[in-house]
């Protein structure tokens, strides 16, 4: 209920007005809308998401015209998300929510004659906030404290720490090495290229990289032809429709569906949670007479992410093997007997 009616009110200003700011407000009220207010430390999480997520936006849109700017700033979230993924799956779920804020933040340059990123941060939260007020009234429906209990931070930390402790050093260097090279190399491409509707590619990037690639190559095949297909059929329905008004009154439902239903594992959340926010960016566009730029988009973010990591793989399949030549010597050594 929460979702539906803080996405409802600023998707229905934006149609009746043609304002692209309340895209923003819209954005802004979906990543708030994905803590639970009734949970123990969701208020707080909100919160978190909120000014999170405006940063992310804001900086998204700062960087459109910075090569340079964009490289750092999509290898540093890369790397973020790799950070958080090894504490948990709530973290990993803040990660990338805030990359795909960063992704549309980007990728909505250039569309309309909206370029404050100052502004676009400020709606962002705008929106979030509204979804904060009607939180606090559920919380008080349900006869809650309006503001729960702050955590013991040193018992969080502890948490953190244990669970960071269960992946190996080695194998998430790895994992972080592909992460942030693919980021990198998505938001350059977007940047130099000057891609209109760019988010196409960098989700699809950061989307194929939850997909576990390096387990073998028909998983990453099976997952790449996935993320392609759900982009086809997103596209396809988009072109077909071609009507904000309709796409509104379909898309509320899907949201409410989305978050009722919200996934609990990893992979089929991040799935989840991209198509709810394209969906949401995509609503009020007015150039879905160009779906094959939304598909090539697509196509070469899967691309990158796909031979970003291959390369990291036989990177890594070259290092194991140059130690091991440098230890065979060594170890014959030690285990020759001399009479």
């Amino acid at each position: 209920m929460v979702a539906g009616l803080g996405c409802a009110l600023p998707l229905l200003l934006g149609l009746f007005s043609g304002h692209p700011g309340f895209l923003w407000a819209t954005v802004g009220a979906f990543q708030a809308a994905k803590a639970n207010p009734l949970h123990r430390f969701g208020m707080l999480r909100m919160l978190l998401l909120i000014a999170l997520g405006a940063a992310s936006a804001g900086l998204g849109f700062w960087s459109a015209t910075h090569p340079l700017v964009s490289l750092g700033l999509f290898a540093f979230y890369g790397l973020l998300l790799a950070w958080l993924q090894r504490y948990g799956t709530e973290a990993g779920k803040l990660g990338i929510g805030l990359a795909i804020c960063l992704c549309l933040g980007q990728g909505q340059h250039g569309i309309g004659d909206f370029n404050n990123p100052q502004a676009i941060a400020m709606l962002f939260a705008l929106g979030g906030l509204w979804v904060t007020l009607l939180a606090f009234g559920l919380r008080g429906m349900h006869g809650l404290r309006m503001w729960p209990y702050m955590p013991r931070l040193l018992s969080l930390l502890k948490v953190l720490r244990r669970r960071a402790r269960r992946t190996p050093i080695r194998q998430w260097r790895m994992h972080a090495l592909t992460y942030v090279l693919a980021a990198a190399f998505g938001g350059l491409i977007v940047t130099l290229a000057e891609l209109p509707r760019g988010y196409w590619l960098t989700l699809a990037v950061f989307t194929t990289l939850q997909m576990d690639l390096q387990r073998s190559v028909v998983r990453a095949i099976q997952a790449s032809l996935g993320i392609l297909g759900a982009a086809a059929i997103l596209i396809y329905m988009g072109h077909s429709l071609a009507d904000p008004p309709m796409m509104v009154m379909i898309l509320l439902p899907l949201v409410m569906l989305s978050r009722a239903f919200q996934a609990h594992h990893y992979g089929l959340f991040v799935l989840q949670t991209t198509l709810s926010f394209v969906l949401l960016a995509e609503t009020l566009a007015q150039d879905w007479g160009l779906p094959q730029l939304r598909l090539v988009n697509a196509s070469i973010g899967v691309g990158v992410a796909v031979a970003t990591t291959v390369l990291v793989y036989l990177l890594r399949r070259l290092a194991a093997r140059i130690a091991l030549r440098k230890a065979g010597p060594g170890a014959d050594r030690n285990d020759s007997v001399t009479p």
